[in-house]
């Protein structure tokens, strides 16, 4: 699921118009002209499509990109934040409830690794934000133990 916001989908839509016509890439400047927007924010637009791998800009030529994920588009940048966010803790879950011992406690340090270099590859500010944002959901509760700081996983 790649979640964008509606000024993005609107010209990924053209972009995609365009792509059978421009078969060696679209002219950046035929977007801009199109949409009547200024250069910086069509940067930072285009931008955001590239980062999310749906289309390829590249020497201010626009490529489609072939994908097969679903595109959720919302109204502003912040709820995509908070929709990458929502999927990451479902992602971060399930890498929690395969770590959790019996007792349905992991270390601290074990949890943080697998969520910074592990399959998410989190940033730390990232990984935090989502284990306090578990915590707070009442999921995660941290304990103090002889050997260290846990983790008890209090729903699964």
């Amino acid at each position: 699921m790649i979640t964008i916001t509606k000024k993005e989908e609107k010209i990924l839509n053209q972009i995609k118009i365009f792509n059978l016509e421009y078969e060696d890439g679209i002219p950046e400047s035929l977007i801009k002209i199109e949409f009547g927007i200024y250069e910086y924010e069509l940067k930072d637009i285009l931008g955001e499509l590239a980062k999310k791998n749906l289309i390829t800009h590249v020497d201010s030529k626009i490529k489609l990109v072939e994908f097969e994920k679903e595109i959720i588009t919302v109204d502003s940048r912040q709820e995509v934040i908070i929709a990458d966010l929502d999927a990451e803790e479902n992602k971060s879950l399930e890498i929690i409830e395969d770590l959790a011992d019996e007792n349905k406690t992991i270390s601290k340090y074990i949890l943080e690794g697998h969520l910074l270099y592990g399959e998410l590859k989190l940033s730390n500010f990232r990984m935090y934000h989502i284990i306090l944002s578990l915590e707070n959901k009442g999921v995660l509760k941290l304990m103090h133990k002889i050997d260290g700081k846990h983790y008890l996983l209090v729903k699964n």
